[in-house]
């Protein structure tokens, strides 16, 4: 079974409740329609119901089996907006203002996980990754014991030039831009969690560096050999080594030239790279020149799940994300 459908039906054995924020926009509508024909969740769509129930329709939904919420008129908003409140005030949000925050699509649908409404939800197809981003953490927040919260891209190799296939994350591609080595630890740590939650193996983590077995002296290369320290005393069952250059943590015959003594051996199956320049460009790369499948930027730390799409997303993505989203729900 492929990776992609693996998460599926982990997705379709424990379904949960998922609130799309942007329950208008037609390529939302198709995933969740798919989503629930498929059994991987209940379907929260936010949004003017008129114009969602003609997309329900026109997609041969009957649209009263999904739930629709428009923030304007829900009997959510009045007791959303008392909760706003208070977990703003501190930030000088007053009534009125928590009042009108909670009439947009992004907050409404993070209030309904924040309340437990729902178990997870996303948002990005319309809106941009710092709004979606911001939403998530200022009222779902970070989960108890994380410092921070990251972000993943589960890149899938599943076509037949890929050499190697299967499913791999890389992180932190979305969020954080320069990790200190705490950090990076942390990130790692977090990114071993999701992939063995998702995919439901043991996670190999190779901390990337230009850089393998101290062949460069840097800061930067100081930085992820420490981050490396951190995370295995953290953690001493985590399977990780570092620092690693790409090809050394990927390919078994350079590992065995480069780096012979890495309990990796050229089989790790995530990478966690040393700042956010160097894993945008990757993902990017893998994805538009390796014609691999990238999924996501999907967060991690946070206390429930809140993940986020690409303008540019299709009704697949947002069916895969549905998936994922899910699966973290389980999870937690």
């Amino acid at each position: 079974m492929k990776p992609l459908d693996r998460i599926i039906e982990t997705a379709r054995k424990t379904p949960r409740h998922i609130v799309l924020a942007e329950g208008e926009d037609t390529r939302v509508v198709a995933a969740a329609v798919r989503a629930r024909a498929e059994g991987l969740a209940e379907i929260t769509l936010v949004g003017r119901r008129e114009i969602i129930a003609e997309r329900l329709r026109d997609h041969g939904a009957d649209e009263h089996a999904f739930r629709i919420e428009n923030p304007a008129t829900s009997v959510l908003t009045e007791r959303f907006a008392s909760r706003y409140h208070e977990l703003r005030r501190s930030k000088g949000i007053d009534r009125e203002a928590a009042e009108k925050a909670v009439r947009e699509d992004l907050v409404f649908a993070a209030m309904m996980v924040r309340e437990n409404e729902a178990d997870g939800t996303i948002g990005g197809a319309v809106a941009t990754t710092a709004d979606t981003v911001r939403t998530a953490l200022q009222i779902i927040g970070r989960a108890p014991g994380a410092s921070l919260v990251s972000s993943f891209f589960l890149m899938m190799l599943c076509q037949p030039h890929h050499a190697k296939k299967g499913a791999f994350v890389f992180s932190d591609c979305g969020l954080v831009v320069d990790p200190d080595a705490a950090g990076l630890a942390d990130i790692a740590r977090m990114s071993a969690q999701s992939y063995t939650s998702l995919l439901g193996d043991r996670a190999k983590v190779a901390m990337l560096s230009f850089s393998t077995n101290g062949s460069a002296a840097h800061d930067r290369v100081s930085n992820v050999v420490e981050a490396t320290h951190i995370a295995r005393a953290a953690n001493p069952d985590l399977l990780i080594d570092g620092e690693l250059q790409f090809d050394s943590a990927f390919v078994e015959a350079v590992s065995s030239s480069k780096a012979p003594n890495s309990t990796l051996h050229g089989q790790a199956n995530v990478f966690i790279f040393p700042n956010l320049d160097a894993a945008n460009i990757g993902y990017k790369i893998a994805q538009r020149i390796g014609g691999a499948t990238a999924i996501g930027p999907v967060l991690q730390g946070l206390a429930k799940p809140a993940n986020d799409l690409s303008r540019g997303c299709t009704a697949d993505d947002v069916f895969h994300m549905i998936a994922v989203t899910v699966v973290q729900a389980a999870s937690q």
